[in-house]
């Protein structure tokens, strides 16, 4: 899938020279977290976003030092915070170096500017003109959107089969520490693992494959430190 498929397309934007409290109130109108910055020919400029008014003068939230840390920040720092806490532009507090993504580009690459960059959001810029904005909110409409698989009539063989090639491609699944036994639809794992984690992930792989019914836990725990051995409990020997 690609990002044109899922992007906002035609953002709400908002001019460098325009005030803060538009672009506050833009943002509030329009419930978005963000706003694209663009110049009079609609090229993008920068990014402002909430995060950006939490260090503000009017209410009190502007940084404050003591004398010894200020005595080692630099004086450029210094300014820079003290523009952004009193700047009345958004050309004051935008960030002009933007990450930016092609409607071409897969939703995949998004994710991972996204994760790398630690952002929420991410504009659409083709032959260098904005043409859209993808968020994490975008992202989370087009899960919402999945449809349901439907179940189909699988056999007790088939689905053991596909489970135990899930669980072989996995490196966590430790090279078929973990088995599976399918009976009726019900999935029954047993072997080692040596991860607590590792059970919640056998029982996903499972219960991703198409006629199974539920999910019943007889996998044991080894410490792989002092060789201690701890079967599940009650609580997590079973899920429907």
């Amino acid at each position: 899938m690609l990002v044109r498929a899922i992007m906002t397309p035609s953002p709400v934007t908002i001019v460098a020279s325009s005030s803060i409290l538009d672009a506050a109130k833009l943002m509030l109108d329009n419930r978005v977290s963000g706003l694209p910055v663009v110049d009079a020919n609609g090229v993008l400029v920068g990014m402002i976003t909430e995060g950006d008014f939490l260090r503000r003068h009017e209410l009190g939230t502007d940084r404050k030092r003591s004398w010894l840390r200020e005595w080692l920040t630099s004086p450029g720092k210094i300014a820079d915070e003290y523009v952004r806490a009193h700047g009345r532009r958004v050309e004051e507090l935008m960030t002009p170096q933007v990450t930016v993504i092609s409607p071409k580009d897969s939703i995949s690459d998004a994710v991972r500017l996204m994760e790398r960059n630690d952002i929420k959001r991410l504009p659409v810029v083709s032959d260098g003109r904005l043409v859209g904005i993808i968020s994490r909110s975008d992202l989370l409409r087009a899960v919402s959107q999945l449809q349901q698989p439907t179940t189909p009539s699988v056999g007790d063989t088939a689905i053991q089969a596909a489970i135990e090639a899930e669980l072989t491609k996995q490196v966590w699944s430790r090279n078929g520490f973990i088995r599976c036994h399918v009976a009726n639809g019900v999935a029954e794992l047993a072997g080692t693992i040596f991860d607590e984690r590792e059970r919640l992930a056998a029982k996903v792989a499972a219960e991703n494959v198409p006629g199974v019914k539920s999910i019943t836990d007889h996998l044991t725990w080894i410490d792989p430190y002092y060789g201690v051995a701890l079967p599940p409990s009650n609580a997590e020997g079973g899920r429907a």
